[in-house]
C-alpha cells in the first residue's frame, strides 16, 4: 500500500471541486473522486517504501504553524494515461511549491514517486482519475468549456495510506486572518 501527504480541504470553499467531481463523473464508468471518501484534495508525494512515523514527523516539522493556504484555479486540464485524469489547475502554484519543497527537505525526493519529486510534479486538484478512452474525446470537450474558476483554502495536511484512503495523521493549518482595516 502506498503512502501519501495530502493538502486537503475541509470547508465549504471545497463545495466547487464537488460540484466538477460530480459533472466530471459522467465520462467515468464509476466516479472515483466520491468513491474515495476523501474531501478536494491536492497530493504532495507518494511513496512507496518509508515508514509510517517518518512520514508523518516530517509532516509535522514541514507545516508547523503554517496557515491555511487559499489557492485560485483557472481551468481544467489533464493527463493522458492508459485512461485520462482531469484535474483543475491552480493559477499560481508558488505557494504550493514551496509546501511541496519543505517535505522534500525532510524527506529525500528519491524516496518519492518520480512524478511527484520536484523536478516532475505538476500541482494540481484531481476531478476524475478514470476516464476511458470511449468518453475522453466528450470530456476533454466539457473541460474545454467548463471555467472552473473559483478559489479554495486548504487548511489540513494529511499522511495517509490507501487504498482505500486512511488517514495516518492530520495536521491542522492555522487559519488565515483578513487584515483588519483601521
Amino acid at each position: 500500500m502506498p503512502y501519501a501527504i495530502s493538502l486537503k480541504c475541509t470547508n465549504n470553499t471545497a463545495m466547487p471541486v464537488r460540484d466538477l467531481w460530480r459533472q466530471a463523473s459522467a465520462f467515468e464508468t464509476v466516479p472515483s473522486m466520491q468513491g474515495l471518501n476523501y474531501p478536494p484534495h491536492l497530493t504532495f508525494a507518494i511513496y512507496e517504501n518509508i515508514s509510517p512515523d517518518r512520514l508523518c514527523k516530517a509532516v509535522r516539522k514541514a507545516f508547523h504553524d503554517i496557515p491555511a493556504i487559499s489557492v485560485e484555479f483557472s481551468g481544467i486540464r489533464h493527463f493522458r494515461n492508459d485512461v485520462l485524469v482531469l484535474w483543475a489547475r491552480p493559477v499560481d502554484d508558488s505557494l504550493l511549491r514551496r509546501s511541496h519543497q519543505a517535505i522534500h527537505q525532510e524527506i529525500d525526493p528519491i524516496q518519492c514517486h518520480e512524478h511527484y519529486r520536484p523536478d516532475h510534479w505538476q500541482p494540481h486538484c484531481t476531478i476524475a482519475m478514470n476516464v476511458p478512452r470511449s468518453s475522453v474525446e466528450d470530456a476533454l470537450k466539457w473541460a474545454a468549456v467548463t471555467p472552473a474558476r473559483f478559489t479554495v483554502t486548504f487548511d489540513a495536511v494529511d499522511c495517509v495510506r490507501s487504498p482505500p484512503v486512511e488517514i495516518l495523521s492530520e495536521v491542522k493549518l492555522a487559519p488565515r486572518y483578513a487584515a483588519s482595516s483601521r
